[in-house]
């Protein structure tokens, strides 16, 4: 991905407003968990969405618009659109929302600033581990401020490798599919159920890769700075920069590797 021009007082500044808004996100929906959870569902049964994911983007947006009153804040849950400011937020205020409802470890708040379409500052707040991960574009990856770099990959026989499904049936049937289809030709899969927290486990070197399709910009703008700020390639599954339908984050000397076993599996396009 390009590389914008920024100024390093603008970033340092986006990357304040992404740690305030992302931590009194995170302590909102984990420290202030409801006993009457409200669960509705969205584009399919198993597609959720509950009261506090709209309270956290609210409050999200209630900080960034108080100190940055000009920018676009995008939003899984109430959307957006850019402005001429050319800085534009991309928030998702439960990334794993099933891992929520279901009180299950591996849910997390993103707050990335863009600008000009790159990704220049993000804040993935995991609340049940206690991991703050943090990126700002060419001043390295942090999690809990200790810096993150990739080390040298395992062969792709050896690689832990995540990914993650879509909510429609057939599609998740053909992911299922792809998964069948790879297993054999690495060390294991984890399906952990939150974008996010799945490219920085990239960066903090507890998977060795990661891929999905049929994502959103909100799962992926935050996660895919710390990975790349780790010393990851972060691509389309396909080649070429990553997109919502098709992403692949893995140490650069396995990419081209674990990208001609996916796709000799069907997983572009699915």
């Amino acid at each position: 991905m390009a590389t914008p021009d920024v100024d390093p007082d603008l970033t340092a500044e986006l990357l304040d407003v992404a740690l305030q808004a992302a931590s009194a996100a995170a302590e909102l929906v984990h420290g202030s968990r409801p006993a009457d959870l409200t669960v509705e569902t969205k584009s399919s049964a198993t597609d959720h969405v509950t009261n506090m994911d709209r309270s956290s983007e609210a409050l999200v947006r209630r900080i960034i618009q108080r100190r940055r009153p000009a920018d676009a804040v995008i939003g899984e849950e109430d959307g957006g659109t850019a402005t001429d400011t050319g800085v534009t937020w991309w928030v998702d205020p439960i990334d794993g929302t099933t891992n929520y409802v279901y009180d299950h470890p591996g849910y997390a708040v993103s707050v990335a600033a863009w600008v000009d379409g790159q990704p220049v500052a993000a804040v993935v707040e995991d609340p049940t581990h206690g991991r703050t991960y943090s990126a700002s574009r060419d001043m390295g990856a942090f999690c809990n401020g200790e810096r993150l770099q990739l080390g040298a990959p395992p062969p792709l026989s050896q690689m832990l490798v995540a990914t993650g499904f879509g909510y429609d049936p057939a599609r998740r049937s053909n992911q299922g599919q792809v998964v069948a289809s790879i297993l054999a030709d690495i060390r294991d899969i984890r399906r952990m159920g939150a974008a996010a927290v799945d490219l920085c486990s990239v960066a903090a070197g507890r998977v060795d890769a990661y891929y999905e399709v049929g994502l959103s910009w909100w799962d992926l703008a935050g996660g895919l700075l710390v990975a790349m700020e780790a010393g990851a390639a972060v691509e389309a599954i396909e080649g070429g920069p990553p997109r919502p339908g098709s992403v692949l984050a893995c140490h650069p000397d396995r990419t081209a590797e674990l990208r001609d076993l996916l796709l000799t599996a069907g997983a572009s396009g699915l």
